[in-house]
């Protein structure tokens, strides 16, 4: 199924569908209006010629996207056929439907016998059926208000080459890429042979392994630096468009060991632009435009790291990102203006240098254009350990994003299907985007609290749409130190931060790069604290909050009102058994989440300058209306007493 809101698509004959009869006309793409009876056969194959040029060549830069704020976001990739899935969107009310596949597992995978299985799931099997199936599933979404955004592999091939030897027959891409490759869909194949796409390893050999083992096939990585491989993934962005796409997010954006031909050169240039030639002589390299490497590693283990190896990660990471806002940005908004554009990046518990797609990425190129952040945290955050004080949060490494990314709205990949209401709860408190990955939709239980908590984002929109972050304390996170190799800055950062969470403290999380290039950053804040001490401190009395250490506080400005909300995060909960192991439980779903209500929070607030509060306001999601609540005005401060809550309560504090 074809959209005619963009490309036109092309009949069997070569032919625009739009052209068979029918008016096209798209303005803001083309700017041209064709009409089949209209005119001759000679013009419209002048046309043609000219449209097919325009399709296949370079695209010229496109403005970046204008910000766009969303507040919910939905994510599956398992299950999105199942009848009840559209009325459930139509329940939870999402702004942003993650779903299908567009990049390499598609054309991998959906005409395998392994369709049906991890990681896509395909509903049908060939991509002719798939295709039609996803671009159906995109226009019903779209009448349901939400946009829809596509997961799209990068680089990650699942098949097996031809044998040239044996005579054994290409399967997964590669037998796509042979031999069911559409020119008349996606243009002239970039190369005859498809191994010429792949990374290299010490030996010159493709880069392999069998460690998912899907259809029982070998998997393989295309080198995002391959000029031909670009052309492949402009081609299937093309084609997610047309298929009604509002966006894509590309996971699998890994750079292995490559020692191809492209990423040798590319090294090359990038330390003879950086260096001069006495600083590479100090990096071990006599004549850098002769030298061969043995190795450009990425990530790797801190420990075994040099500065030369954390170049050849600078390089890496900096390649990837030229390779995607090439793609994504340059060439696919030139295509639709308002591409939604976002990578699927792992963060963890902060691992740097052995993890962090972006770990040394400079903070210019941080996020540049992209409309919204997505990062795991793995298996760093899905359980409790509450006598440990672990509360299997994102704190943390939310408020670090928010202010790496200039409070543009990201998620947080917690894999959490058990504690859906903290989830949801965390980011939303933290200016994040909450998300229903892998939250189980056909368990009425867990459905019924994703549906109630959603609505309670969007009855109250206004709150959380484009707000922005209010902190009275700012920590740096020591990103300068990473890129020297000095990873145990981390682990201190870790300790301050949590010790400010455990203290209820009012602070944000800027990285110490940005803070050092843009310092008028740090003036809204009365206190700046770095890993090693404070930089400033002023003498106001900050806020205060008396709470337990399950709870977490924050703070945050509306995009159009004049007022303060407060919002608390309970984390307390009666755990599951522990295993047989010893090891904390995460639980089996919604039954497992047995959130323990808190009560007498106190809170002595210091009110931005302006802020006159008539009125205090408490929220929650399981009652419908607001509850006023006492206080006392004292100066520019305000005290009162939090009623009892159950996980997630906004406290407004309004004139």
């Amino acid at each position: 199924m074809c959209s005619s809101r963009l490309l036109p698509c092309w009949d069997p004959v070569g032919r625009p569908d739009s052209l068979k009869g029918v008016v096209y006309s798209n303005p803001r793409t083309m700017g041209i209006t064709l009409m089949w009876r209209q005119v001759s056969e000679r013009v419209v194959a002048g046309l043609v010629l000219l449209l097919v040029t325009v399709m296949f060549s370079e695209a010229p830069a496109a403005d970046p996207a204008r910000r766009f704020e969303f507040t919910r976001l939905v994510a599956h990739w398992h299950r999105y056929d199942h009848p009840d899935y559209l009325p459930f969107l139509r329940e939870a009310r999402p702004d942003v439907v993650q779903l299908g596949f567009y990049g390499a597992h598609f054309w991998s995978l959906v005409h395998t016998k392994a369709y049906g299985g991890y990681p896509a799931h395909f509903p049908v099997r060939g991509h002719d059926a798939c295709g039609k199936w996803f671009a159906e599933r995109n226009r019903l979404i779209h009448k349901i208000d939400a946009r829809v955004v596509g997961h799209f592999n990068v680089e990650f091939l699942v098949g097996d080459p031809r044998d040239r030897k044996t005579g054994k027959e290409p399967t997964g891409f590669f037998r796509f890429y042979e031999e069911l490759w559409d020119e008349k869909q996606l243009g002239p194949r970039p190369v005859k042979d498809p191994l010429e796409f792949l990374e290299r390893g010490p030996d010159g050999k493709p880069i392999s392994q069998k460690g998912y083992g899907i259809g029982g096939m070998r998997e393989y990585w295309a080198c995002l630096r391959n000029p031909g491989w670009q052309k492949v993934l402009k081609a299937w962005v093309r084609h997610g468009i047309r298929q009604g796409l509002d966006g894509f997010i590309a996971n699998y954006f890994y750079r292995h060991n490559c020692l191809c031909d492209h990423c040798q050169k590319g090294f090359r240039k990038y330390l003879a632009d950086r260096f001069s030639q006495e600083q590479l002589k100090g990096l071990g390299i006599d004549d850098v435009a002769g030298h061969r490497f043995d190795e450009i590693v990425s990530w790797h283990d801190p420990a075994t790291s040099t500065p030369l190896r954390r170049e050849m990660l600078r390089w890496s990471q900096i390649s990837n990102k030229q390779v995607f806002d090439e793609v994504f940005h340059r060439y696919g908004r030139s295509l639709k203006p308002d591409l939604v554009t976002a990578q699927w990046n792992h963060l963890g518990n902060f691992g740097q240098i052995s993890g962090d797609e972006r770990c040394l990425l400079p903070g210019e190129l941080w996020g540049r254009d992209e409309t919204y952040l997505w990062y795991s945290t793995g298996a760093a955050a899905f359980f409790t350990d509450l006598k440990k004080r672990f509360l299997g949060e994102g704190t943390l490494q939310a408020r670090y994003i928010r202010g790496a990314f200039d409070d543009k709205p990201f998620t947080l990949g917690k894999y959490e299907s058990t504690r859906i209401r903290v989830a949801i709860a965390e980011l939303a408190a933290n200016g994040g985007a909450p998300m229903g990955f892998y939250t189980r939709f056909t368990d009425s239980a867990a459905r019924g609290e994703i549906v109630r908590y959603y609505r309670f984002l969007g009855q109250h929109d206004a709150l959380f749409r484009g707000n922005r972050s209010h902190a009275e304390t700012v920590l740096l996170f020591p990103r300068q130190d990473v890129r020297r190799g000095r990873v145990e800055s981390v682990e201190a950062f870790k300790r301050l931060g949590r010790k400010l969470l455990d203290d209820h403290v009012l602070f944000d999380v800027l990285p110490d790069d940005l803070a050092a290039s843009t310092p008028e950053r740090l003036k809204p804040y009365g206190r700046v604290l770095r890993v090693g001490g404070e930089l400033s401190m002023s003498d106001t009395k900050p806020s205060r909050f008396e709470a337990p250490y399950t709870v977490r506080v924050s703070a945050s400005r509306p995009a159009g009102g004049n007022e303060l909300d407060l919002h608390l995060v309970n984390y307390n909960r009666t755990e599951p058994p522990r295993g047989g192991d010893g090891k904390p439980s995460a639980g089996g779903g919604l039954k497992d989440e047995k959130p323990i209500a808190v009560a007498g929070v106190k809170a002595d607030v210091l009110l931005p300058a302006g802020l006159q509060v008539g009125r205090v306001e408490i929220l929650v999601p399981e009652r419908k209306e607001p509850v006023a609540v006492k206080f006392q005005r004292t100066g520019n401060r305000v005290q009162f007493e939090v009623p009892e809550f159950l996980v997630y309560c906004v406290i407004r504090l309004r004139p």
